[in-house]
């Protein structure tokens, strides 16, 4: 975001406010305009136009008469009459000859605009608009609070303090009408200035509030539309879009302006497709539209009990359409379709590439690899240059090496014995093995014996 393309913020040159979209005082990028004829020039004899557009907080605009021949820029602050007694401040937003144009736009005569411009604010006078506007946060949520408490169902959702901080204009929504000359007065006793109240609508509130759409951009009635055209479900239909409300629904509750923008296009498309075909009469059974490709003038049928989907050219449905009103059904819509199987369409070539999945996701585990197998690498070295060194040296004197165990057989088992052999002996008759004797529990003189006597 930000005034770099456009001539607001900056004061008298469009340099931006730097405030990134999170302006919240002065209605950046709300309704603006780039006067393009600033840069032309113009015949000596020409007298500019004396009626200016003035840009206050939100997407309210004005216009005024500069009677003084005020020299101004675009985005500068100048101070004009209020429709109440005293001043107010706000930013000039278009001079010249498209104030004209915006005239005629708005169906405005020249001779309704009767407001003035005053003069240029002076230091005491920013101070105070600043003041101003630094309490419009605090004093809409005392507003709020005071309707709670006066139990009227209305939502107050922006306050707009007058440049001279003697009015304040407090923007509401509700359902229906609302008695508030109860609030009015506490209202005016709370804030001790002029209190007007004025309602707007859902779609009034989300262009002064401003906020971010589901595309990722500003809001359009924030930015630059003014005119709010009634959006109907049907617009929806015509363009083959789901109907969810929740995906539909833009920030202020309503559906969303933008599904107007292509709808237009999406009729013309429609004028040629058939509309009134649900399914094909067919030998082999009846084909079930499925769906349909506006753009590519396709329609996709399939038969009962086949998940397979035929696509066929709107030329070929119409002839088959004719057919079926005289009673003729052709065998099988198959061989009616245009070959899709082996056409291939130009690769288009764009100015980045797409790289996702060309890389192995162990891409980073095999350089920590190579570093190992380095090491290991250098490591091996190191040890076979230890082992040379260690052959060329001579032998030291060494003892005698022990010789091994033998081992010999005892009964198909071995025995290892140092130094000498021995034979197995040869058990002798009557000869028993000892039996391993393990030391009974005593028994228990309370515990009954089982064993039966006699």
């Amino acid at each position: 975001m930000g005034c770099n393309s456009c001539s607001s913020g900056g004061g008298c040159s469009p340099k931006g406010c730097q405030s990134n979209g999170t302006c919240t005082t002065n209605g950046c990028n709300k309704l603006d305009v780039y006067d393009w004829l600033s840069h032309m020039d113009m015949p000596s004899n020409y007298k500019p136009f004396n009626i200016i557009e003035v840009r206050f907080k939100g997407s309210r605009k004005e216009f005024f008469v500069n009677e003084n021949d005020l020299y101004m820029e675009m985005g500068e602050m100048i101070v004009v009459e209020s429709s109440t007694n005293g001043y107010d401040i706000g930013h000039v937003s278009l001079m010249g000859e498209l104030v004209r144009l915006q005239l005629k736009k708005q169906n405005t005569k020249e001779e309704s605009v009767l407001k003035k411009v005053y003069r240029k604010p002076t230091p005491s006078d920013i101070e105070k608009y600043e003041a101003a506007k630094a309490l419009e946060w605090e004093t809409m949520h005392k507003a709020r609070t005071l309707a709670l408490q006066l139990g009227l169902s209305m939502k107050i959702s922006d306050v707009d303090y007058q440049g001279d901080k003697s009015k304040a204009t407090f923007y509401y929504t509700a359902d229906g009408r609302v008695d508030f000359r109860e609030l009015i007065k506490s209202m005016a006793e709370t804030f001790r200035i002029r209190i007007e109240m004025r309602q707007i609508g859902m779609r009034q509130e989300a262009s002064r509030l401003g906020g971010i759409g589901s595309c990722g951009r500003e809001l359009c009635c924030s930015t630059w539309l003014t005119d709010f055209k009634t959006v109907s479900t049907s617009a929806a239909r015509y363009q083959n879009l789901s109907l969810n409300t929740l995906k539909l629904a833009g920030q202020c509750g309503k559906l969303k302006c933008c599904l107007n923008y292509e709808l237009d296009t999406y009729m013309d498309a429609l004028k040629d497709i058939p509309t009134d075909i649900n399914k094909l009469e067919t030998i082999k059974g009846n084909a079930y539209l499925q769906k349909t490709d506006i753009f590519k003038r396709l329609m996709w049928f399939s038969f009962q009990g086949d998940d397979s989907w035929i696509p066929l050219p709107i030329d070929r449905v119409k002839e088959i359409q004719q057919q079926n009103l005289k009673g003729i059904k052709p065998e099988d819509i198959k061989d009616l379709t245009i070959p899709t199987v082996g056409v291939k369409e130009k690769e288009r070539t764009y100015d980045y590439e797409n790289v996702v999945g060309q890389d192995s996701l162990t891409r980073l585990d095999e350089n920590k690899n190579k570093r190992r197998n380095s090491k290991n690498r250098s490591r091996n070295k190191n040890n076979r240059l230890e082992k040379t060194t260690s052959e060329n040296k001579p032998l030291m004197d060494k003892a005698p090496a022990k010789k091994p165990a033998e081992r010999v057989p005892v009964e198909n088992k071995t025995v290892e014995v140092k130094g000498a052999t021995k034979e197995p002996q040869p058990k002798t008759e009557g000869q028993v093995r000892k039996k391993k004797r393990y030391n009974k529990r005593p028994k228990n003189p309370n515990k009954p014996d089982n064993t039966n006597e006699g």
